[in-house]
């Protein structure tokens, strides 16, 4: 039996975030609350696929359609967001033994080429996956470039006291000796997204960088996901706003998605604002601290500070003939 596409609207939303809470491979940004919120100020237009085998779900693949003239193209993520992971997530693939789980795998990514093909036929495709989902080789399989990318993920199961004899010795100071100031850090409202989106735009504007993401964007998933998934932690010394950390979650993995940016104090506050939220998760239960990327050799040294473990992800595109030229620059974009 082949595997059926069935293209979701809103009025399945429920049915469908309940296959994202039950596939392994799937992150807050797909909930179709944020999937709306992408496809709307993206200004793309929004194709929730899910496979069937019968009526058994087998896996799911957000793809954002957008035009420009005679030219279109599919997006997973869609561009300009900082949205670094989303992709095809798959489901009831545990029990199955390897060849038959491979050979759904691979009947559903046909599937879904096949849809887009026929629906929206992309002269340029763009997915990039989540660090949960490891094999791209069905992608290759159906012609599409497949190259690997890296993210740091903090394992926070250990306990507190374990997991901070981990970290460098710099870090283990910076996220907890006493310091002369007034240092607080707190879940900010509304109003606190727009400060840490600001400071960061800025933090790139000095750096000559381009950044596109709005605050009006994060405060539209702070809104539609709640204030249980999108936290803003920020950090105040002396009573003084100095920076802060956005991040989105869901069950198993809290995601450093936005801010961090470097703070003019001399207090060491994103050592505190990491520490700080990785505690804080661990009381909710939550396993994984994923730092989003380890790519950038500066913010490498960084981020390995807290001993995580290397996880890897994959930039998967597809373009036309005499589409190469977009298909690089979009590369070099990214």
């Amino acid at each position: 039996m082949s595997i059926e596409i069935e293209r979701f609207d809103s009025d399945s939303r429920g049915r469908w975030n309940g296959l994202v809470e039950r596939s392994p491979h799937s992150t807050p940004f797909h909930r179709y609350e944020a999937l709306e919120v992408l496809a709307e100020d993206s200004s793309t237009e929004l194709h929730p696929l899910v496979g069937f085998k019968g009526q058994e779900p087998v896996g799911i693949l957000p793809v954002f359609g957008l035009s420009r003239g005679p030219i279109s193209t599919a997006f997973s993520p869609p561009p300009d967001l900082k949205v670094s992971y989303l992709g095809p997530a798959l489901l009831n693939f545990e029990k199955l033994k390897r060849r038959k789980g491979e050979q759904r795998h691979e009947g559903f990514i046909a599937a879904c080429v096949e849809y887009l093909d026929a629906e929206w036929n992309p002269n340029f495709t763009q997915l990039r996956t989540g660090p949960w989902y490891e094999d791209p080789r069905p992608f290759g399989w159906n012609e599409f470039d497949v190259d690997i990318a890296y993210t740091y993920v903090v394992d926070l199961t250990p306990d507190p006291e374990t997991l901070l004899k981990s970290f460098s010795s710099d870090a283990r100071r910076n996220a907890t000796n006493e310091v002369d100031a007034d240092v607080e850090i707190t879940i900010g409202s509304r109003r606190a997204l727009t400060r840490i989106i600001t400071q960061v735009t800025e933090r790139h504007a000095r750096q000559g960088e381009s950044y596109k993401l709005a605050p009006e964007t994060v405060a539209k998933l702070y809104e539609r996901l709640g204030a249980e998934r999108v936290r803003p932690y920020v950090c105040t010394v002396d009573g003084a706003f100095v920076g802060g950390v956005v991040t989105i979650e869901d069950d198993r993995t809290i995601y450093r998605w936005q801010g961090g940016a470097k703070p003019e104090t001399d207090v060491p506050i994103n050592d505190r604002l990491d520490w700080h939220i990785m505690t804080d998760a661990m009381d909710r239960g939550v396993d994984r601290y994923d730092l989003v990327g380890a790519n950038n050799q500066r913010l490498c040294g960084y981020k390995a500070k807290f001993a995580p473990d290397l996880y890897t992800y994959y930039s998967i595109h597809h373009n036309t003939p005499g589409m190469g030229l977009v298909s690089r620059l979009y590369k070099q974009l990214r």
